[in-house]
């Protein structure tokens, strides 16, 4: 059996983010890669943050700064407040959500309503409005 998700969906890892993360399936929702990608910070799987960011923000990305920033936060707890199409037959989406981080051992909640779109059929990150 595996470990709980650390999207604290009550699922385990290998029947919930693992699938999209090791790319054995593709988010059919905007909601389900913004778990997942909360899982991947959790799991510091820089790779998949680069491949599930849309190609227009990639290049503003540095790996190094993210591999360093995944291994100086700890990913609590993730809730989805709400979702905005990015479903099965949209193309365009929002989910809105609020991440309890623990940084250098203080509490933080992130609270972010973040966009998606779709490159080549697949849900990718576009950007946020935080806090």
């Amino acid at each position: 059996m595996s470990r709980p998700c650390p999207c604290t969906s009550k699922l385990t890892y290998d029947r919930c983010c693992q699938p999209f993360i090791d790319g054995k399936k593709a988010a059919e929702t905007a909601a389900m890669l913004m778990r997942s990608r909360f899982c991947a910070y959790a799991l510091g799987k820089v790779d998949y943050l680069l491949k599930t960011t849309a190609e227009s923000e990639r290049a503003k990305l540095n790996r190094d700064e993210l591999i360093h920033y995944c291994r100086t936060i700890r990913c609590v707890s993730l809730k989805i407040l709400s979702a905005e199409l990015g479903g099965p037959g949209d193309e365009t989406g929002t989910v809105k959500f609020h991440a309890s981080l623990q940084v250098q051992g203080k509490r933080q909640l992130h609270s972010e309503l973040s966009r998606f779109v779709r490159e080549a059929g697949a849900w990718v990150y576009v950007d946020g409005d935080t806090n």
